[in-house]
């Protein structure tokens, strides 16, 4: 199992358009591929020196070629769907690999 992890933070100033769009658009949308199995989108308790909010979606997929064919196919059109929010925020993306689960 592998975790495609996405960390976000957005500003104040489109913070409640964001999540309403992530919530009922975005993540819907990513899980549709059928390349993620489910979705965890939790709020960082952080307090950032830049502002804004900070949250980490994680998506689960069964495997590294799962995910190497939703960079191929997927990612290029899904993250152009954000451009209503270019410029309010900032992400990196990790992939993990499940060692345990217990």
């Amino acid at each position: 199992m592998y975790i495609y992890n996405v960390t976000i933070n957005i500003e104040n100033s489109a913070h409640d358009n964001w999540l309403e769009w992530m919530k009922n658009t975005h993540i819907p949308a990513m899980l549709d591929t059928r390349k993620f199995s489910k979705a965890l989108m939790t709020k960082v308790q952080i307090e950032e020196e830049m502002g804004g909010t900070t949250y980490s979606v994680q998506y689960h997929t069964d495997s590294k070629e799962t995910l190497e064919k939703y960079y191929e196919e997927d990612a290029p059109k899904l993250r152009s769907q954000g451009k209503q929010f270019e410029g309010k925020f900032v992400a990196f993306r990790t992939e993990l690999e499940i060692i345990c689960e217990q």
